[in-house]
C-alpha cells in the first residue's frame, strides 16, 4: 500500500523546511502529516531512504583519568531557556562525520577531539532522533577531549558554555537541570561504565 498520496511544500528557507503530506492509514483513509526537514526537495528520505547523517553530535571524556565528560550548556530558542547537552552540530557538504566532530567541537567549546577506536562501535551509525518530527539523522562520534574551553570561535547567535562534569556532577545535572535526551542517555551510559573505561558501553 502506498502510505504517502501527496505532498506539499509549505515554506522555502535556507536551513529547514516544513511540508505537508496526504498521508495513508492503514485502513486506507488519508489524513495530515507534517515533519520538518533540512534536506533538499531532491533528496528528502521519503524518496530516496539514505541513512547518510545531517549532523553530528560529540561525546567526550576529559582529564588525564579520563573521569570526566564535556557538555555544553546552551541557549536553546525553542525553550526560550538554557539546555544541558553535548556538543553538536551539521555536517557540511562533502564532510566527513570524522571531520566534522574535530571541526564542530572546535568550534562550539574551542577544545581538540580525538576520535576513539573501537572498529565497528554502535555509536558510529547514523540514527533518528525525533522520527515524528523530522526525518533529520545525526551520527555519534566518541573520543577524547584535551585542551581549555575557549568561546572565541562561537558565532554570535550561540550562548554556549562549555562544562567540564565529573561523574558527581554529572549525576546532579541529569538530577536537577533541563537536559537533551541525547546528553541524558549518554551520561547514564557513562556513569554505569567503568571507571578505568568510560567508553567501554561502546564495545560491541
Amino acid at each position: 500500500m502506498e502510505r504517502i498520496a501527496k505532498r506539499i511544500k509549505l515554506t522555502d528557507n535556507p536551513f529547514l523546511n516544513m511540508y505537508d503530506l496526504d498521508a495513508v492509514k492503514t485502513n486506507g483513509e488519508k489524513f495530515k502529516y507534517y515533519f520538518a526537514t533540512r534536506r533538499k526537495d531532491d533528496d528528502l528520505r521519503i524518496d530516496t531512504h539514505s541513512t547518510e547523517a545531517d549532523g553530528i553530535s560529540l561525546f567526550a571524556v576529559y582529564g588525564e583519568k579520563k573521569d570526566s565528560v564535556v557538555l555544553i550548556k546552551e541557549f536553546r530558542y525553542p525553550i526560550n531557556d538554557y539546555i544541558y547537552d553535548v556538543p553538536a552540530g551539521l555536517i557540511e557538504h562533502g564532510e566527513s562525520p570524522g571531520l566534522a566532530a574535530i571541526r564542530e567541537f572546535k568550534e562550539e567549546t574551542g577544545m581538540e577531539f580525538t576520535p576513539a577506536d573501537f572498529g565497528d562501535a554502535a555509536g558510529r551509525r547514523s540514527a533518528y532522533p525525533t522520527v515524528g518530527l523530522t526525518d533529520e539523522m545525526i551520527a555519534t562520534e566518541f573520543g577524547f577531549a584535551s585542551g581549555m574551553p575557549d568561546k572565541s570561535r562561537q558565532e554570535s547567535s550561540e550562548d554556549i558554555t562549555t562544562v567540564i562534569a565529573d561523574r558527581q556532577e554529572c549525576r546532579r545535572i541529569i538530577r536537577e537541570e533541563r537536559v537533551s535526551m541525547r546528553a541524558l542517555f549518554l551520561i547514564m551510559l557513562f556513569l554505569n561504565s567503568p571507571e578505568d573505561d568510560p567508553l567501554g558501553f561502546l564495545r560491541i
